[in-house]
């Protein structure tokens, strides 16, 4: 039986291959990628990594359960320190690039869906589906406390989440192109909607 010790290296070492494995299929796709491009990264030989994936395809499907996990995290995190609709979208655009830009990126951009088998695509769909719908649910509690402008709530949810998932293509590691994510992108991607209770507070 496997050691507390033992269970955080290998939690650890995992979130490592994660990472690492986000940055290569970022960068080259899920056909130009290779376990043994992941493994030079981490420093490893392509052999060791599966103590901890059977291939390729398991690799991209955890890549994308953890992109979901970090992605649900923040917008919950948003939705406990808001206070209306508009606060928690900025909360939310803000936690999720600090955690793509921060410590705990890379984070696997969702291109690669189709290259995934059907059980694991299903559930990445769900995943995203479900996240979507949340995401959705806090501009249309902005527009009904009047934080944010009426809007077509699909279409706005898909632009903006859609400007937000291509970061990691192409950020590569600036700290200072970092911090003015994190600080400015939330509110040029909230311009324009901004509703008549937050303009009439201005």
């Amino acid at each position: 039986m496997a050691t507390d010790a033992e269970e955080t290296r290998f939690q650890l070492q995992k979130g490592r291959m994660l990472k690492a494995a986000a940055q290569c299929f970022n960068q080259k796709g899920f056909s130009g990628t290779s376990l043994r491009d992941v493994a030079s990264v981490l420093g490893l030989t392509d052999a060791a990594l599966y103590y901890y994936v059977r291939n390729k395809e398991e690799l991209v499907y955890l890549c994308y359960v953890r992109a979901a996990d970090l992605g649900r995290e923040a917008l919950e995190q948003a939705q406990a320190d808001g206070n209306n609709g508009m606060d928690v979208m900025l909360r939310y655009l803000r936690y999720h690039i600090e955690m793509m830009v921060g410590d705990r990126g890379p984070i696997a951009i969702m291109s690669e869906i189709p290259s995934l088998d059907s059980e694991h695509r299903d559930e990445i769909l769900e995943l995203s589906r479900t996240h979507s719908k949340n995401f959705e649910a806090v501009l249309q509690a902005g527009i009904t406390d009047g934080s944010i402008t009426s809007c077509n709530i699909r279409m706005t949810g898909n632009a903006i989440m859609g400007s937000i998932n291509w970061i990691p293509k192409w950020y590569h590691g600036d700290p200072d192109m970092g911090m003015k994510l994190v600080d400015e992108f939330p509110e040029i991607l909230a311009r324009g909607l901004h509703g008549e209770r937050l303009l009439a507070e201005a």
